[in-house]
């Protein structure tokens, strides 16, 4: 019996084939075919008179269908709250070890708090944009001194706003892109700046690769401040975000510092001008974008990174905490973060993720010796007492993200360590790719161009 059913398998192969062949040699009568014959292929005109086709083949279009392909993206986030401090020359070297430049990204996403002291005039007053261009021309030079491609862009362009950014979108056809390639490499900056925002203290800067650019399509890049200190409405507290999509997938930076206060119950006000920020981010829509559909909201974006001097504090007394400090007891001090207690519980950032803690607090350091932390027995005269805290933090949210690792740096220039997470994140690339070739396996014997058989 077994050989039997291999026999008509056989013969049924064999008469397949045989009607196959018949069918893709007949010669014409029409050019219009049955097209019940071979269901999917289209029959492509073939020479009546010739019976070979060499050079038919089997073409799967793709043009129409774009082929979706995943590439990965380093990606730096980093915090520091610099005290209202402005930028200085010696500053550059504290730069160069908080952005890690040993392990660079291709994109670099830095979030300030406090650029400017928040006294009344900052927070009352009109905007001035004059520390967010200090610090974007320190940041530059910093990012593309390292490769002898020197910033040049605050001089050629002066950014005279504090609310740059590139409207337009990047890609290989663009016309300045295509311009910079022609350049010299020492007047070419390896990074660029995408986006900046600053709002009284709190300020985002957000730098890219410049190869990146040139590989990948960046659209729809727009910022949004938020407002929520004084009052639930002035900028002494509150957030800078920017939109972007690269390809296919849609990223989200925002920037935040949050209500100070170590007393019970100051988590609220913190989870509350959270929720504002979650509630009031948006990122309208513009003539610009056209038929193309951007995230409106911080949490509808694919990837989302959120940053700050969020300033939770620890649920413990502050001898017991600098006594854990002493012994490096992290994962005991985390046990009471209020922070870690929100991700835990699914509080105001339920689903968010942070990586393991594995460095001291970063705040309060003394401001007359930035080596301890502020307050410590015995007391100074006119010193706060601050217990410890891990007030500067990194959280993400969305698929396809891999921490490579969470530090603090050591910089003395203020109060607060700066923080920084380096990131892996896969993107939606879309790409057109040629058709997709099969050889015919109809034997054949001289060749005729253009004879196809295609695929929908």
């Amino acid at each position: 019996m077994a050989y039997l059913t291999l026999d008509m398998d056989i013969k049924k192969q064999k008469s397949g084939e045989k009607r196959l062949s018949k069918w893709f040699f007949r010669k014409k009568k029409s050019k219009r075919y049955d097209p019940f014959d071979l269901r999917g292929i289209s029959d492509v005109d073939v020479d009546e008179d010739s019976d070979d086709c060499s050079d038919a083949m089997f073409v799967r279009p793709m043009e129409t269908n774009p082929q979706v392909l995943t590439d990965d993206l380093r990606i730096f986030v980093g915090s520091w709250n610099v005290a209202g401090r402005s930028p200085v020359g010696s500053l550059a070297v504290d730069l160069d070890e908080w952005l890690n430049l040993k392990d660079d990204a291709d994109i670099y996403v830095l979030g300030f708090q406090e650029v400017v002291p928040l006294k009344a005039k900052h927070v009352i007053g009109a905007e001035n944009p004059t520390a967010a261009t200090n610090w974007n021309v320190l940041i530059g030079k910093t990012l593309n001194d390292k490769y002898g491609c020197p910033w040049l862009t605050p001089m050629l362009n002066p950014i005279n706003n504090d609310d740059y950014n590139y409207a337009q979108e990047y890609g290989t056809s663009e016309t300045d892109l295509t311009k910079d390639q022609d350049k010299p490499s020492s007047s070419y900056s390896k990074y660029k700046l995408m986006a900046s925002k600053k709002m009284v203290g709190v300020f985002i800067s957000v730098w890219m690769r410049s190869s990146v650019l040139k590989r990948f399509k960046v659209s729809g890049v727009k910022v949004c401040s938020v407002a929520c200190g004084i009052m639930g409405y002035l900028g002494n507290k509150g957030s800078v975000s920017v939109s972007m999509t690269i390809e296919g997938t849609s990223f989200c930076f925002t920037a935040a510092h949050l209500a100070s206060g170590e007393k019970f119950g100051d988590e609220g006000k913190r989870n509350h001008q959270v929720s504002e920020i979650f509630r009031r981010t948006s990122f309208p829509r513009r003539t610009q974008d056209g038929d193309k559909s951007y995230p409106l909201t911080i949490l509808g974006h694919d990837r989302i990174f959120w940053f700050g001097d969020l300033n939770y504090r620890l649920f413990l007394e502050d001898n017991l905490a600098r006594q854990l400090i002493r012994t490096h007891n992290w994962d005991t001090m985390q046990n009471f973060d209020q922070l870690r207690n929100e991700l835990g519980v699914g509080g105001i950032f339920q689903g968010w993720e942070e990586g393991d803690i594995e460095f001291a607090p970063t705040y309060k350091y003394s401001s007359s010796n930035y080596d301890r932390y502020s307050g410590g027995a015995p007391a100074r005269s006119g010193e706060k007492r601050r217990t410890p805290a891990w007030c500067d933090r990194i959280l993400w949210n969305g698929e396809g993200v891999k921490q490579l690792h969470y530090v603090r740096s050591e910089s003395k220039f203020s109060d607060h360590r700066p923080v920084s997470a380096l990131f892996s994140t896969q993107i939606v690339a879309l790409r057109k790719s040629n058709p997709k070739v099969f050889p015919t396996p109809f034997p054949t014997s001289s060749t005729k161009h253009g004879n196809t058989v295609n695929f929908p």
